[in-house]
């Protein structure tokens, strides 16, 4: 057994060709009982597979040649990759300019290969777009005396994987019912209107395309199948339709009841049913389209001092976009110039625009509502936000929820005892034709469907074949993933990002949720709060005098003050013989003046008297503001408060959390004076001080041995740790990349309100799985049985195990009708 070390490689696979949960049970099976593969977790729904191995001992060439064994076809989905563009090459007059375009352009640096067709004045170009843009090769043949057309770039667009999956069903559905339609409409005119002449050999004929055409893939897939010892549900079709086919070709010679009819007709169902799971399915994964379709395609960059028009993929760091009103921006980046309202609704699923100036960071995708801006690009290809969005809705989609380990398990044996029931159906009908064809006769007063006059044989082949086709595994398999698939897209659009299907389906029974305070509950940004003028002062002169003196201190408080003076549009003036004295406070001279900012302990080694303001420092620090006296020449003249102030939606969400039975704790360094005012304000149950950062996962622990599962809020690296400790770990999205990482949720809007919105988008597609799982079990429990004793026909069992999967996918899309916001934002 190999020892997992650190060098783990994690890769994504697309994996085509399976056709039920069963397959994807098999594959990650047999995957993980391979030596170095540590973890595999398959999205039967996606066709997509997340596998965790030692490169050291196995090789992603080898993974994907034993998925290919196996009977399927796997690729890995690689992030980076060439680009491949085809061009319109004008002004070649003979081969000899092909030739030399071609030369040329592979000759450049970034370009893989080249090729010119000079018959359709077309080039055909394979680059690596971090090291060459197509404006560099415009140019290059541009100086040749020939035009590369790039505006006209006749590359085709990426087909949507999804819509081609849906068409071919289409197509295969379409044609088999045109044949089935034939048989029946043949079979009706013959059975009650008028007998058609060679009738039989017509149907055999028209069942040619639909058994061994459009249902062949099926038939293949259950040899597969077979071969790897993992019965799936095309073995349960394929032996429903096949065998019954090839029987009613003994109707040439002996005069027996043929099943022609029933054969069409099971694998027509079978493919109606595939062709709308398939397009239910690709409804179900619209999340990832639509965050892909949110990215700008094109860019407007300064080049040489002129504005040019490139694709987004051909951004590199350091280029300046110029963003207009109304244009999207492009990509991450920074803002050199410009001010403007930009439109984060896509990331943050905040509606109001914010404010964007100089030196403030915007995210890739959302909209300029108003002024132009210059961005530089800070971020690009799968660094950006959009691209990690991208990703961590695909690494959710793509893992399980521990209640689905034990249905993949039911779903293993689910085939096997299928068929072992179908044989003893078989027999049991041959052995004991009586007693079945009583419950026959009975059930033939209430369903038209029901023929107990046929003989025991055939009564038991058509009783096995309706036992066959009408269990269903695939709704027990697409009960978890298309669940998670929705769910973790409806928290996409919300700002609410989900890592892993475990957080989901921990999430809805957390018992307590311990916050971080800076950063989390506050803005982790100090402000002045308070300004009080003492004696003849005014606001405009303890601003003036406190901000010039902390211009010169690096105190992060002193901050806060420069940025109010600042607001306030004060002239700093200039300071003298500035001292920062620990503990205490900065003095120094401005203008001939003496002047202090600080604590008591200053105030009383300069004389200053206080003492008649004490009751209004104690009203600040209560507050869990810290208040700094400003002093001039040894008289005070006023009292500056600044405190980190709390988040506008803390003390209702907080609040909110407490209503729903969750118990809140807030985990601070803070002293526990400060704390305890803060966690009063704020509406924390319990507030735990003084906490060193390496003390934080010790608090963690003992959260979760009084209240059981208990979750983690924090935006700091020193809340890594913690996060990773917790049940479940949340990170704010405006906090640091450490933090997101080290956490199973990110909220990316920041605000507590998120927590809520994530724990009821938890409950509610748990509750959707369940619901799942509850009609996947009914509707085989109740339909086994009725197949079993004959009173289910085949072809209605067939349409029935259609309509059983798409109730599971149809029932996870109407999670995106649930509403998870707060109750007050609700009652906004």
């Amino acid at each position: 057994m190999s020892v997992k070390n650190n060098n783990l490689l994690k890769r994504a696979i697309k994996i085509q060709g399976m056709s039920c949960s069963s397959c994807s049970a098999n594959i990650e099976k047999k995957l993980k009982a391979t030596e170095g593969i540590f973890n595999v977790s398959i999205n039967f729904a996606a066709e997509r597979a997340q596998v965790e191995f030692d490169p050291d001992i196995i090789t992603m060439e080898s993974i994907l040649e034993k998925i290919q064994k196996l009977g399927y076809s796997g690729t890995e989905e690689v992030e980076e990759k060439l680009e491949k563009a085809t061009f319109k090459v004008t002004g070649m007059t003979c081969t000899a300019c092909s030739s030399r375009v071609e030369k040329t352009l592979n000759k450049m640096e970034g370009i893989h290969s080249a090729s010119v067709n000079f018959a359709v004045e077309k080039a055909t170009v394979e680059y690596d777009p971090k090291m060459i843009r197509l404006m560099d090769m415009k140019r290059k043949i541009a100086s040749l005396g020939y035009e590369l057309i790039t505006d006209e770039d006749s590359v085709k667009e990426e087909v949507d994987e999804d819509q081609r999956k849906v068409d071919a069903a289409y197509k295969t559905m379409f044609t088999s019912l045109i044949f089935t339609g034939l048989i029946m409409g043949l079979m009706i005119i013959h059975m009650f209107i008028k007998e058609v002449p060679y009738y039989f050999p017509m149907t055999v004929v028209l069942g040619i395309p639909i058994i061994f055409g459009t249902g062949m893939h099926v038939h293949k897939a259950s040899f597969k199948a077979l071969k790897n010892k993992s019965p799936n549900m095309d073995v349960l079709v394929s032996l429903g339709s096949l065998p019954p086919y090839l029987i009613g070709l003994l109707g040439f010679m002996f005069p027996i009841q043929t099943f022609i009819e029933m054969a069409t007709t099971i694998m027509s169902f079978h493919l109606i049913g595939k062709y709308l799971e398939v397009r239910a399915k690709g409804r179900a994964s619209q999340a990832i389209k639509k965050l892909i379709q949110m990215g700008a395609k094109t860019a407007k960059v300064i080049i040489n001092g002129e504005e040019v028009e490139i694709p987004v993929k051909e951004l590199q760091i350091g280029d300046i976009m110029i963003v207009r009103p109304g244009e999207k921006i492009p990509t991450d980046g920074s803002v050199v110039d410009g001010s403007s309202l930009v439109d984060e609704s896509m990331a943050t699923g905040e509606s109001m625009p914010v404010k964007r100036q100089s030196g403030d960071e915007v995210i890739g995708a959302t909209i300029n509502k108003q002024g132009l801006l210059k961005v530089q690009v800070t971020k690009v290809g799968k660094d950006t936000f959009l691209s990690q969005v991208i990703k961590m809705v695909e690494e959710c989609q793509g893992s399980k929820v521990p209640i689905q380990e034990f249905a993949d398990r039911v779903t293993g044996y689910f085939v096997p005892i299928i068929l072992l029931l179908t044989l003893g159906t078989f027999i049991s009908f041959n052995l004991f034709p009586d007693f079945h064809k009583n419950i026959m006769l009975w059930g033939a007063q209430y369903l038209p469907w029901v023929n107990p006059d046929l003989t025991p044989l055939t009564l038991a082949f058509v009783t096995a074949t309706a036992v066959l086709v009408i269990a269903c595994p695939c709704a027990l398999g697409l009960g978890t993933p298309t669940a998670l698939m929705v769910g973790s897209g409806i928290g996409a659009e919300k700002g609410i990002l989900i890592r892993n299907g475990e957080a989901v389906q921990t999430f809805k029974d957390i018992k307590a949720i311990a916050f971080d305070k800076t950063g989390t509950i506050t803005k982790g940004k100090p402000e002045v709060t308070d300004l009080v003028v003492i004696k003849s002062s005014t606001e405009k002169e303890v601003l003036y005098f406190a901000g010039t003196i902390e211009k010169a201190s690096e105190h992060p408080l002193a901050h806060a003050i420069i940025e109010k003076a600042t607001n306030d549009q004060i002239t700093f003036g200039e300071v003298k013989d500035f001292s920062a004295l620990v503990g205490m406070g900065v003095e120094g001279s401005i203008d001939g003046n003496k002047i202090l900012v600080g604590n008591r302990k200053l105030m009383k080694e300069n004389g200053v008297e206080f003492e008649s303001h004490e009751n209004e420092l104690i009203r600040l620090e209560e507050e869990a503001k810290t208040a700094m006296m400003v002093a001039k020449d040894d008289q005070l003249i006023g009292i500056v408060a600044v405190a980190d102030p709390l988040k506008e939606d803390s003390i209702r969400a907080i609040a909110e959390l407490e209503k729903m039975g969750i118990v809140t704790a807030m985990i601070t360094g803070d002293n526990k004076r400060t704390a305890a005012a803060i966690g009063k304000k704020v509406g924390i149950s319990h507030v735990i001080a003084e906490v060193l950062p390496d003390g934080k996962v010790a608090e963690i622990e003992r959260l979760q041995e009084k209240y059981g599962l208990v979750a983690m809020v924090g935006d700091g690296i020193n809340d890594a740790p913690a996060l990773k400790q917790s049940n479940v770990g949340i990170a704010i999205g405006t906090g640091t990349d450490i933090a997101i990482e080290a956490a199973d949720v990110t909220l990316v809007r920041g605000e507590l309100s998120g927590i809520i919105s994530a724990i009821k988008l938890s409950k509610a597609t748990f509750r959707k799985i369940k619901e799942n799982y509850f009609w996947a079990w009914f509707y085989n429990a109740m339909a086994i049985p009725l197949a079993m004793f004959g009173l289910l026909h085949p072809m209605i069992g067939a349409a029935a195990m259609s309509i059983s999967s798409l109730n599971v996918v149809y029932n996870s899309l109407r999670l995106k009708k649930i509403n998870i916001d707060p109750s007050y934002i609700n009652q906004k």
